[in-house]
């Protein structure tokens, strides 16, 4: 599992920590009752404070996605599959209303940002990086 981060992206580094994971399981790279990094492992993996990963983690638990199980680790939670699909198109959606609140505000007309997105998806063609595309596993 490839988890990034960006600082200077304006987004808490936490927060894109839980939203990527959200992510990794809406797309069922991250399975109900798999195992997830320790907060140790994650910390140095995306180079950040430990303290971040565990805000991060605290998050997820208190969404339900994640859970703690004594002796064993940080799992999925068995509901999280069809919880993380749903958030995931209320984050995209969010973002994409930003981008055209923006793109309106900046004088594009409805059919310029129309031109911009048909543009945009036909040379992405789905070839796009997923948190699951990376050879690293997650123990």
């Amino acid at each position: 599992m490839l988890i990034t981060v960006e600082p200077a992206s304006g987004e808490a580094i936490y927060a894109q920590i839980v939203r990527q994971i959200k992510f990794a399981i809406a797309d069922q790279t991250l399975r109900p009752g798999q195992l997830l990094p320790s907060v140790r492992q994650l910390s140095q993996q995306v180079t950040v404070n430990p303290n971040t990963v565990a805000r991060a983690y605290q998050q997820l638990q208190a969404d339900g996605i994640i859970e703690t199980l004594r002796g064993q680790g940080v799992v999925v939670c068995k509901g999280a599959l069809q919880a993380c699909r749903k958030q995931r198109k209320q984050i995209v959606a969010q973002r994409i209303e930003g981008v055209l609140t923006e793109a309106l505000h900046g004088g594009l007309s409805v059919q310029e940002i129309d031109q911009i997105v048909q543009q945009k998806l036909k040379s992405l063609d789905g070839n796009v990086a997923t948190i699951g595309s990376s050879s690293d596993a997650v123990p």
